[in-house]
């Protein structure tokens, strides 16, 4: 298994398990009673952070996986991390999976095996400081998305605006990632446009994710977000960044990325994981600081 290969899985577990530390830590404060001291509500809460640290690990790891593979292969991996998180719930949670969700898994998995066939290393041929400036652009357009979904009165047409957002704007840190030449000493950074560009994106698309999540239905957004974050990306990526398949690959590549995409949005509705059944007392969100637990189809966050 190559490298990058190893960051891309690596990526996938992460964000798949912070999911899943996440939710139990804000699960597990939430349950405090009211008036618990801060000190008791961190020591309660741990799990969270560390789900944190391993978002920022997975976000590392997608990054070195970008350096020498193509976004269609990446932007997959990650997208797959909703399979890690159902996994770690029947694990860890005990939760039941029914047979679509068992079919969308496998799907997953048959998916990412395939495009691991078929995309080719190498690095990106375009310019960085060339597409820096194309990213910024491209920045403005999910800014004026986001204000649009934001402003629309329609709250399902804003909560599309808005999900459609948070997925360009995803797939633009995937885009900037990919191209990021990290110089040495690090602290050039704060000089380079092409990691401004990739700061940009990620502040937008949180936002504008967070505001979809609250307008529209959770399986449509997740669903919407995660198609736009990985075929928008992809199709830059075989575009103009040289990314490539290996000859002769072609039809697996294309239907393992479809077969990759299908399964993560059909998991989308579980990823976050849901609480086990408990057979007394209301229970709480299992995901969030809700006084109800809510329907299967609306226990989705982004990983």
């Amino acid at each position: 298994m190559s490298p990058g290969l190893l960051g891309a899985l690596l990526a996938a577990v992460a964000y798949g398990a912070a999911t899943v530390l996440q939710a139990i830590g804000v699960r597990r404060v939430g349950a405090l009673p009211p008036g618990t001291p801060l000190p008791a509500r961190v020591r309660a809460g741990w799990p969270y952070a560390v789900g944190l640290a391993l978002d920022g690990l997975g976000f590392l790891a997608s990054v070195a996986a970008l350096r020498t593979l193509p976004l269609f292969l990446v932007e997959s991996a990650v997208a797959s991390s909703v399979a890690v998180t159902a996994v770690l719930s029947v694990l860890v949670l005990h939760v039941r999976l029914g047979t679509g969700e068992v079919v969308a898994l496998l799907a997953v998995a048959a998916g990412l095996t395939g495009l691991a066939f078929a995309a080719a290393e190498g690095p990106p041929l375009l310019s960085p400081a060339a597409a820096a400036w194309w990213l910024l652009g491209a920045a403005a357009l999910v800014a004026v998305l986001l204000v649009a979904g934001e402003q629309d009165r329609d709250r399902r047409r804003g909560a599309v605006l808005l999900s459609l957002a948070a997925g360009l704007g995803f797939g633009g840190v995937g885009v900037a990632a990919r191209l990021l030449e990290v110089p040495s000493p690090l602290w050039h950074l704060l000089t380079s446009a092409m990691a401004w560009a990739l700061l940009v994106h990620a502040a937008l698309a949180t936002v504008a994710y967070a505001l979809a999540l609250s307008r529209g239905r959770v399986t449509t957004v997740a669903a919407l977000t995660f198609a736009t974050e990985t075929v928008v990306p992809a199709a830059v990526g075989l575009v103009a960044l040289g990314d490539r398949v290996v000859a002769g690959r072609g039809p697996l590549a294309v239907g393992a990325f479809v077969l990759t995409l299908g399964g993560c949005i059909a998991l989308a509705g579980r990823a976050e994981p849901a609480d086990p059944p408990e057979p007394a007392a209301p229970p709480g969100r299992s995901g969030g600081a809700g006084p109800a637990s809510p329907a299967p189809e609306d226990l989705s966050e982004r990983p």
